[in-house]
């Protein structure tokens, strides 16, 4: 068995699975931003006193919430070409990694939209007297006092759901990204054992999300030294 690791666990495929974990990464951070700016648009949306709007982000964070994240990932890689296809005949390229990182991007948005929607519920609605009292329009209101008072709220909730998405960027292993999971099954496919390039894997990952989570602790406690 010992023999076995150090054949696996060379410097090359050690570097070839911390290369993975970039890739990993990448995904995961891309993806956070995109949620964040998709989930105040949503919170926005459905906080909003247009009909309309109110329908398009509760459409939109049901119907996310309600299917799983593997078929969104395989609808923006297999069924949006297909669908560019079967209507200009023409073939569409797809850059696995971008349309990996749009799946996620637009799921972690409506989990987002939630946690950015109850911020903002938990600011004092004095804030908004305070804000009218003055003059000042409901978007500015908005802009100006009541998000950046949410978001310190909501720093804790969106580093874990950061946790998440690390762990929940391995789904695009399933359409060719090279990531850490993709990595760790290459790996094992070359030496026939698939068991010790998974533990590797299981304990960059695992890494990763304790760091992780061990600065968000630190940022919750400061924040409420804070308060």
């Amino acid at each position: 068995m010992i023999e076995t690791i150090v054949k696996i666990f060379t410097g090359e495929n050690i570097l070839f699975l911390l290369k993975g974990m970039e890739i990993s990464l990448f995904v995961a951070i891309c993806a956070t931003v995109m949620g964040i700016l998709l989930g105040v648009l949503a919170a926005i949306c459905k906080m909003s006193r247009s009909k309309a709007l109110r329908v398009i982000g509760n459409v939109y964070v049901e119907f996310i919430r309600g299917t799983p994240m593997l078929l969104q990932l395989s609808f923006f890689y297999l069924g949006i070409p297909m669908l560019y296809q079967m209507i200009t005949g023409d073939y569409l390229p797809v850059n696995a990694l971008l349309m990996g990182i749009l799946a996620i991007g637009i799921n972690s948005g409506a989990y987002s939209c939630e946690l950015i929607r109850s911020s903002i519920n938990a600011v004092d609605k004095g804030q908004w007297e305070a804000g009218m009292s003055l003059g000042l329009r409901r978007s500015v209101i908005l802009k100006k006092i009541i998000l950046p008072q949410a978001f310190k709220r909501i720093i804790p909730p969106l580093a874990n759901e950061f946790i998440t998405l690390i762990k929940d960027s391995s789904l695009v292993s399933t359409i060719g990204v090279i990531d850490l999971m993709k990595s760790s099954n290459i790996l094992g496919a070359r030496y026939y054992n698939y068991f010790f390039p998974m533990i590797g894997a299981a304990f960059i990952y695992l890494i990763l999300t304790l760091t992780i989570a061990h600065f968000t602790g630190k940022l919750e406690r400061r924040l409420a030294e804070g308060d």
